[in-house]
């Protein structure tokens, strides 16, 4: 069964050198484009992460400090990706925790904007988990019957995971073949920021998740202590936490320095 789709959509996977979002980098990025005519592109580099690979993630993946030494950084492919993912959505295994926020961070590093507006993602790991409860190897046997050799190669894992998104539409009767439906199922829960820091109610408003402002709306606590901002700015909080805490915090802003004009407006015409 083909995937619907309105627009092109992204199915990728990253190859790292761990799971720290904020300070691990990408050794690999294999990404498959389709398109809504049945064209496919795809495309995989393997990448110098600027830093030691540890032993354990290269017992994982098989990507060495020497495979990488002579390949670009993703300074230098940011660009390229970027322009490969313009106006698509995005789809992986696991990627709304891990791939998305990691990939934000890779761009935002390398001066490339990345935003999460006007696209939706897919999660293929939490429709599984929500329907079977297994890994990405236990799935591909599951709904397609076959073995996943060369787990952990980016490539291997990407197509795997198309194919498995193919195989649960056609399984199950409750999963509408549309990218919109599948990204609001793949949500676990409302993130206004990739990490988790920021989270929202079921009114959209933004909330801190963590430390003593937690279950606090991020305005309020903006109001109320200012030198919050700057302590998050300056910390080891991922860099699109921080991107995602300004735009908050300049809303917040624009909203009442219009409300001000509004109320210097109304104060003018009473006078009229």
């Amino acid at each position: 069964m083909e995937l619907k789709l309105t627009k092109p959509i992204v199915f990728f996977d990253l190859e790292t050198t761990g799971i720290n979002i904020a300070s691990d980098r990408i050794v690999e990025i294999s990404i498959l484009k389709l398109f809504p005519n049945g064209n496919k592109e795809s495309k995989t580099w393997l990448v110098n992460p600027e830093m030691e690979i540890p032993k354990e993630a290269s017992d994982i993946h098989g990507i060495t400090n020497e495979r990488v030494v002579t390949e670009p950084t993703f300074n230098e492919l940011a660009t390229t990706v970027s322009k490969m993912i313009e106006g698509c959505d995005l789809a992986g295994f696991n990627s709304n925790r891990f791939d998305i926020p990691l990939l934000a961070e890779e761009m935002l590093r390398a001066d490339v904007d990345f935003d999460m507006n006007g696209r939706k993602a897919i999660d293929v790991q939490v429709i599984f988990h929500k329907k079977e409860q297994r890994t990405l190897g236990a799935g591909y046997k599951f709904y397609c019957d076959k073995d996943l050799k060369n787990a952990h190669s980016a490539e291997a894992d990407t197509l795997a995971t198309y194919e498995i998104l193919e195989a649960q539409i056609k399984k199950y009767d409750d999963l509408e073949n549309s990218v919109e439906f599948l990204s609001e199922y793949s949500i676990q829960k409302k993130r206004a920021d990739f990490a988790g820091f920021i989270t929202l109610n079921d009114n959209n408003e933004a909330l801190f998740s963590f430390g003593k402002y937690k279950n606090k709306k991020v305005k309020d606590v903006l109001k109320q202590n200012p030198g919050y901002y700057n302590w998050i700015q300056n910390a080891d909080f991922p860099l699109y936490t921080k991107k995602v805490l300004t735009e908050i915090k300049n809303s917040s802003k624009q909203k009442k320095q219009m409300n001000t004009l509004n109320d210097l407006k109304s104060k003018f015409n009473n006078k009229i």
